[in-house]
Order: structure tokens, then sequence, then C-alpha cells
């Protein structure tokens, strides 16, 4: 390599993920942190001898720090000796623990909706209204007044239950007519003549008409109490089976993330994060569902995109009262993308892209200088995990001016 020429990051970076790979981070996450080169920035000081062609270039990587490139010259190895003027600035060598942080829009409102369609031929008698909030054995609607009950499960009903019929949505209806007040029968996954009888009980108290048996349609089951996001049709509409009528959120504040399928590996459920509110306050959060969804595309010709969506729950009462102020809201999650423990660090502007692969760092000791490869590892908030020989905590490395 001739003085002054400029060698890209881009040429290296095969080279460097094997390196970085050694050092505990995968080349998908530190992609974004040793970004393509962009400018040309002004040069250290060349060293006396010829041996070394040193040239400093811009590098968008945790911060956009410069990184320079080192080439050899004369055949000289890695590990040789600066010949006179030492870096224009040094930086020592610390022993931290870094935290990567990746950011993502969110919505804050009550998570994602789901839509409730009929399963019954009629005319839609009663409707709630939007933001109504819905309990178990109430009434979500109403069909040729005859109401649709809501019931707690996370079983959507499939098929009529009547007396022996088997299986979980069958403990699922027990548990709930338990939970009403409806006993006498062992809960379990046999439809018996004693659940028929805890039935029509039930659907005496409803208005209906005492059969004993669970018609599909009647009830409609849903993890948690529910909140009316909006209405699909109107009282008075007809319906059929497979007309959508209203759709229902949760009833507690959360966020909505949607995540690109790249960036699935940060959606982890039970993981922290910190969501910003509008005004900058800043709350506790935990991803609580973590689903993969389908994009269908907006426009004609354009592919269907693989998305995940990532429900944040919000922790602790700072959260809940803090978000009181918003109905609905544009908010910035912020997810741990990786954590380095107790490892050592340099700026990243510190670090030399070596003409042969890889990085390197100027360790300044004294009136001389060495050049030293290092291994590099997490990047984070300007700083970039090392390792290496001739690389301890302490130890002072050349920066440019």
């Amino acid at each position: 390599m001739t003085d002054g020429a400029a060698v890209r990051d881009q040429e290296n970076r095969t080279d460097e993920t094997d390196q970085v790979g050694r050092a505990g981070q995968t080349d998908q996450e530190n992609r974004a942190d040793r970004a393509a080169v962009e400018e040309t920035r002004p040069r250290r000081r060349r060293r006396r001898g010829g041996r070394v062609a040193l040239t400093v270039v811009a590098a968008a990587a945790a911060g956009a720090a410069g990184v320079a490139t080192l080439g050899l010259g004369g055949g000289g190895p890695a590990g040789d000796t600066a010949e006179s003027a030492l870096p224009p600035e040094t930086a020592a060598v610390t022993r931290q623990t870094l935290i990567d942080t990746q950011s993502a829009d969110g919505e804050l409102g009550y998570g994602p909706a789901t839509t409730a369609t009929s399963r019954l031929s009629g005319t839609l008698t009663r409707l709630p209204g939007t933001g109504d909030r819905i309990t178990r054995g109430k009434a979500l609607y109403k069909v040729d007044d005859r109401p649709v009950t809501l019931l707690y499960g996370s079983l959507p009903a499939y098929r009529t239950l009547a007396q022996g019929v088997e299986g979980p949505d069958v403990r699922q209806l027990e548990r709930n007519l338990k939970a009403l007040g409806y006993g006498g029968f062992t809960v379990d996954e046999e439809y018996t003549y004693a659940t028929a009888e805890a039935v029509m009980r039930w659907q005496e108290d409803r208005g209906l008409d005492e059969t004993g048996t669970v018609e599909l349609g009647h009830v409609v089951f849903a993890p948690h109490a529910v909140r009316v996001e909006s209405l699909q049709a109107g009282k008075g509409d007809l319906t059929a089976p497979g007309g959508k009528v209203l759709s229902y959120t949760g009833t507690t504040r959360a966020v909505t993330v949607e995540l690109d399928a790249a960036d699935q590996r940060l959606a982890r459920k039970g993981a922290k994060v910190t969501v910003t509110l509008p005004d900058d306050t800043t709350v506790k959060g935990r991803v609580d569902e973590v689903t993969t969804v389908i994009d269908p595309g907006e426009g004609q010709g354009e592919d269907a995109q693989t998305k995940v969506e990532v429900v944040v729950e919000l922790v602790g009462g700072k959260a809940r009262k803090a978000v009181g102020a918003y109905a609905l809201a544009s908010v910035d999650v912020s997810f741990t993308a990786g954590t380095r423990e107790n490892v050592l660090t340099v700026p990243v502007a510190a670090l030399l892209a070596l003409q042969e692969g890889g990085f390197g760092v100027e360790v300044v000791r004294g009136a001389a200088s060495t050049y030293v490869p290092v291994r590099t590892g997490l990047f984070s908030g300007g700083q970039v995990e090392v390792s290496g020989d001739g690389i301890a905590e302490g130890a002072t490395v050349g920066m440019p001016k």
C-alpha cells in the first residue's frame, strides 16, 4: 500500500466478522456499528521512515467515530513501533459493562385489536359503544335480541358444546361457569349431565332457551376483559356467519411495536425495555407477547412482508400514572440488543482498520507507540469491546485529533 492510500472499512468486513465472532457477538449484531465509510477526514501525522502509511477516514460506527486504515510498508509486521511523533490525542483502555440498545417506534394504546365475527344469522339488535369495557358473563352484542356472551379463555369457540362432548374447550367452558357461580360439576374435559344442568341455569338467567347446550355463536372467548376498539357494523344491520361486528383490545395500557423480521432477536418474551413518552418521560416495560404477522403490502405488485408484532406491558405504578395523560400516542421503545459484562473497551475512534484484515490500535508507552491488532466485540455508546496481546486495563491508545 502506498502512502496516503485510503482503504475503506468495507474491504475488511469479511475478515472483521471472524474476529468479532470470537469476541462474543454475531456479524448481524455488529453490522450497523461498522457501516460503510463515507468521507475522508484529515490524516494523522505521518511517521518518518516510510514504514507505516496511515490514512484516517470516517466510519459510521457507534457515533460515527473515525477509524483509521493502517497499511504496513516494507513488509513490517503489525506490532512495529512508530519511529517518531506520537498521536495527537490519547485515551485509556477501560474495563466496563457495555449495553447495546436499539430503538423502535411504538404505539401506546391497549395492545393489538381482535375482530369479533358473527357465527349467527339475524339482526344486530344491540351493540356496545367504542371504549366500553366488557367483562366475563356480559353481552358483547346481541343478535335478534339474543346475547352473545363474553367468556374468558384462549381457545376460540369452534363447535357446539353438548352432553357427551369431550375436550379442552369443555374445561374452558366449565371454568367460566364455575367463576360465574354455576357449580355442581367437576371441572374437567367431559361435558356431563351435571354440566348441562349448570348450563341450563345459566341460560335461564340470560333469557335464553334452557337447552343445556351451548350453540356455536352464542359465546365469544377472550383471554381477559375487553375494551371495544371500534364497530364494524351498526345496530339494525343484518349479520351472517363470518360477518364482522366489532374489534376489541385488552383493557390495560400497552405499547405495540412492529419490527422487521431481521430484528426478531430483539423481541424476547419477558425482556425488559424502556419506553419514552412524548414528553420525554421514560417508563419501564416488559415484552409480553411476540407474534409473527404477514404484511400483505400496500400497493399492487408489492410483495408480502413478514413482520414481528411485539406487545410491551408497562411495569409499575409510575408507568401507569405517566401514561394516564395519553389516550393514544406515538412512543419510542428501547430494546437491549446485547450486553457484555466486565470487558476491556476503547473509544471506537481509536480503532485502526488493518489492510490485512481486522482492526488494531496504537498503544502508547512513554515516548514511543506500537501498533497492536485487536479482536473487536460489542459496539455501544462510542465504545467498543477489544481484546488481544498487549491490551490491558489502563493502557494508553492513540486517538485522532
